[in-house]
C-alpha cells in the first residue's frame, strides 16, 4: 500500500493562502526555472528549477489519487474537471454540488476525512494518496492517517490566513529527519511520521 501524504507550499510562518484565498508568492517557484514539468492535465505546464523538478518528478507520478476539501474544490473550480495531480480526486464535503458542469470527471464526493481517506487509499493501491494543507491535514493527523507530510517551505512570511495544519487539535507527532531539497525560492522539506 502507498503513503498519504500532505503536502502544499507553506509560508515560513505556517500559512498556505491569506484571509483571502490567495496564494500570492507561495506558488512562484511553480513557474521560475526552465524545465517544464506537467501533473495530470497536458495544458498546465510548471517550469521549475532543476532542483524542484527532480524533487517534483520523483513525487508526482507514484500518486494515483488526491483527497481534498470542498474550500479548495471551490477555489479552484475542481481544476475544471482535471485533477492536477494524480487520476482521481476525493473531495470531503457534507453536500455535494449539484450543478458542477463535470458530472463526469474522476471526482467523488465523499462525507468525512477517514472515509475519503479510505476511498482514496483504495483507489491508490500500490501509489500514493495526496492530501492538501489546511484543515483537512489536521483532522487526517489527529486521526493517525498521514504517513508523510511534503512541507514546500516558501521564503515569505504571511503573518495570518489558512494554516497548513488548519486549526490541528491532536497528539503531538513527532516526524523523521527530512529529506531536503534547496529548490529557487522553496526548500522542499520531507518527513515520515513517525508511530
Amino acid at each position: 500500500m502507498g503513503n498519504v501524504i500532505a503536502t502544499a507550499a507553506v509560508s515560513l510562518d505556517g500559512f498556505v493562502a491569506d484571509t483571502e484565498d490567495g496564494v500570492g508568492p507561495l506558488f512562484d517557484w511553480y513557474g521560475n526555472g526552465p524545465v517544464e514539468v506537467y501533473g495530470t492535465d497536458p495544458g498546465r505546464p510548471f517550469h521549475l528549477s532543476q532542483a524542484s523538478a527532480d524533487y517534483i518528478n520523483a513525487a508526482w507520478p507514484n500518486v494515483r489519487s488526491c483527497v481534498i476539501g470542498r474550500r479548495l474544490f471551490e477555489i479552484t473550480n475542481g481544476w475544471n474537471g482535471v485533477p492536477a495531480v494524480g487520476e482521481h480526486v476525493f473531495v470531503v464535503t457534507h453536500k455535494p454540488p449539484t450543478d458542477w458542469p463535470f458530472p463526469d470527471a474522476p471526482f467523488t464526493f465523499v462525507n468525512g476525512i477517514e472515509e475519503a481517506i479510505a476511498q482514496a487509499r483504495a483507489y491508490a493501491g500500490d501509489h500514493d494518496v495526496s492530501i492538501t494543507g489546511g484543515n483537512l491535514t489536521g483532522q487526517a493527523i489527529a486521526a493517525g492517517l498521514v504517513d508523510e507530510i511534503a512541507y514546500n517551505l516558501v521564503p515569505v512570511l504571511f503573518g495570518t490566513g489558512v494554516k497548513f495544519f488548519g486549526e490541528y487539535v491532536g497528539p503531538q507527532v513527532l516526524l523523521g529527519n527530512p529529506r531536503i531539497v534547496q529548490g529557487d525560492r522553496v526548500t522542499h522539506l520531507h518527513y515520515r511520521v513517525i508511530r
